[in-house]
């Protein structure tokens, strides 16, 4: 039931994992002068609180958080980051919620191919291996508190979040009033715990979000190719025709496509032709966030 105190729990630890997530990348995002879209009400899609992304294929999906370059309260930028938290407390419901994760997030991720967005989740609960594993394996940054980690961040005010299926309603229900009854400083103490338990993914989760926001096109090269397609049966054929080629005349020359290598600040590359003047103007305008 939607209401039920497991539900109301489970909620209290997800939004948990959420503020923590907020807090680790706000800095980040800031650090690059990006804007960070979370659960809140935007002016930019009318005070409404939930992210709603466009997929490539024109579907929208509902996220967590989205780093935005160019984005603002009132503006909405291009994503650079797509980041899902999620709490599961049984492998029965976490099998699908990371296909759930994959799917979404890389089906808007690929809309913005172009600028290699980061992917990352930060998971709690019971999420078998193999799901987390298939995450990584897509390109995906997983921070992952056990169940364990969680019951002991709340140990620390007095609070057992631990429980099975057949534990009584009521005994939930009182966990959940003491929660409702922490001080500013006690939810804090919980973030901190869950952070310090999970120090080193945190920190590597950091440092990949950071390089991937501060990726930036350090160099643009075209190529014009003018001549005309020639194919030849044998490489001793190929090599002639190269050695009898006059290279020192252009002239006459039917153009046959632009090749564009972009280079990135972290050493990636990527390479696109084109046969048409418009259609090479309208991909590098897409691409470009200046």
């Amino acid at each position: 039931m939607a209401n039920s105190p497991t539900h109301r729990f489970g909620q209290i630890i997800g939004d948990l994992l959420e503020q923590a997530t907020v807090e680790t990348v706000r800095p980040i995002a800031q650090k690059h002068h990006m804007y960070l879209d979370f659960i809140h009400p935007r002016p930019t899609r009318d005070g409404k609180r939930k992210i709603h992304v466009e997929d490539i294929l024109g579907n929208f999906h509902d996220l967590d958080l989205v780093v935005e370059e160019g984005g603002s309260e009132e503006v909405i930028g291009r994503p650079r980051a797509f980041i899902e938290v999620a709490w599961r407390r049984y492998t029965k419901h976490s099998k699908n919620k990371a296909q759930e994760i994959s799917s979404a997030v890389l089906s808007c991720a690929r809309k913005y191919a172009d600028d290699a967005p980061f992917t990352g989740t930060v998971l709690a609960g019971e999420f078998t291996e193999n799901s987390l594993q298939q995450l990584r394996s897509q390109g995906f940054v997983v921070v992952h508190f056990s169940l364990q980690s969680i019951v002991d961040a709340f140990k620390t005010v007095g609070i057992d979040a631990y429980w099975e299926e057949d534990t009584p309603d009521e005994k939930i229900e009182e966990q959940v009033k003491r929660f409702d009854l922490l001080t500013d400083l006690e939810i804090e103490t919980i973030k901190h715990c869950l952070f310090q338990e999970e120090k080193e993914s945190f920190e590597i989760f950091a440092k990949v979000l950071d390089q991937s926001l501060d990726r930036h096109v350090s160099n643009v090269s075209i190529t014009s190719l003018w001549g005309s397609n020639k194919s030849f049966e044998t490489i001793q054929d190929a090599r002639d025709y190269i050695e009898s080629m006059n290279l020192d005349a252009s002239d006459g020359y039917d153009f046959i496509r632009f090749e564009i290598r972009i280079e990135y600040s972290n050493g990636s590359r990527t390479t696109m032709e084109f046969t048409d003047r418009y259609d090479a103007l309208r991909k590098l305008a897409l691409m470009d966030n200046d």
